[in-house]
């Protein structure tokens, strides 16, 4: 038996959730429904401009909420990252501990500021990233552990990663160790602006296939220059075993690697889609790491991103995912 269902590589941000108008994103210039890069600068004045308003800190990055689902459902998972050694890094590595996640952060940490993402939440539940990376922008080969990286079943890579030369060398040796030593690849896309400005790092961190893909449907247009999703799901064969394109509220279109699979979400009324995909992409991975088929993975994964977004903040809370689970596959 592996020591990890799923090792996980990612950013390593301290998510700062806040509701805003869509008024507020046009004033401040910020682009709705998209991961934006910013300088430390500009967060500050963002930061100064909602001073005041509901706003809550956890440790995040889109591949740690992912790897903490699997860890609250009740696998062993470890995450791979950098935080610089402030009082925000020393929250992120404790935070990240509590939640029962290993991670390669034990020991001394460089100077720096860890990053922070500024996730803006507008009444149409939507929501918008304005991200400062800080120290996880030097993230590199170094933060692998290779020892747990082979001992785990699934490697989960964080699209986000292609942004920088260092952390997307630091994806595809990632990657390649996996495949040299039998651990199944998973890959999420991530963010469909990202998508567009680095699809030839994708391909590179992607190499012939990956086992699994991950994104929702406008990203799957981006990446295959398609724009439906019969056509995206072709295209997308060529680059992955298998698939889950997610659809918000119609549910989630998935290739097991032998036929297609329609999945129906559950009728909700959303209040904030933050980290949905985070979560589904947890729910579906602790799901295949103990012996459920795709069809049942999807199943609990559209049902867990479905309760999410009924609430506020990016990740469930204490046992909802382990009920969510024995409600639908227990």
């Amino acid at each position: 038996m592996k020591k990890y269902h799923v090792y996980g590589l990612g950013n390593a941000l301290v998510d700062m959730e806040i509701e805003v108008t869509n008024d507020f994103l046009k004033e401040m210039s910020i682009e709705k429904g998209l991961m934006t890069l910013v300088e430390k600068d500009r967060q500050d004045v963002l930061l100064n401009a909602v001073d005041g308003s509901q706003h809550k800190r956890t440790c995040g990055g889109s591949a740690a909420n992912t790897i903490i689902a699997v860890a609250q459902y009740g696998g062993r998972s470890f995450y791979s990252c950098k935080v610089a050694s402030d009082e925000t890094g020393d929250f992120y590595f404790k935070n990240l501990l509590e939640h029962g996640v290993d991670t390669n952060l034990h020991g001394q940490r460089e100077e720096g500021v860890t990053g922070k993402c500024m996730v803006f939440i507008t009444p149409d539940a939507d929501r918008t990233m304005n991200t400062y990376l800080g120290i996880t922008s030097t993230f590199s080969e170094s933060e692998i552990e290779e020892d747990n990286l082979i001992d785990s079943e699934w490697l989960y890579i964080e699209g986000y990663l292609v942004t920088g030369p260092n952390s997307l060398s630091a994806a595809v040796k990632a990657r390649e160790i996996a495949e040299k030593n039998g651990v199944k690849t998973a890959l999420t896309l991530s963010d469909p602006g990202v998508v567009s400005y680095f699809k030839n790092g994708f391909h590179e961190m992607i190499g012939d296939k990956v086992d699994l893909l991950f994104c929702n449907e406008e990203e799957a247009y981006q990446f295959t220059e398609t724009d439906n999703i019969e056509a995206a799901a072709n295209a997308l064969k060529n680059k992955a075993r298998a698939f889950a394109i997610t659809q918000g509220p119609r549910g989630a279109y998935l290739f097991d690697g032998q036929r297609e699979i329609d999945i129906i979400a559950p009728t909700v009324e959303p209040v904030d889609t933050n980290g949905a995909g985070d979560l589904f992409a947890g729910s579906f991975l602790y799901a295949i790491t103990h012996g459920h088929s795709f069809a049942e993975a999807g199943k609990l994964a559209c049902h867990a991103s479905s309760e999410l977004v009924t609430k506020f903040g990016a990740r469930l809370s204490g046992e909802a995912p382990k009920s969510i689970y024995q409600k639908v596959l227990g």
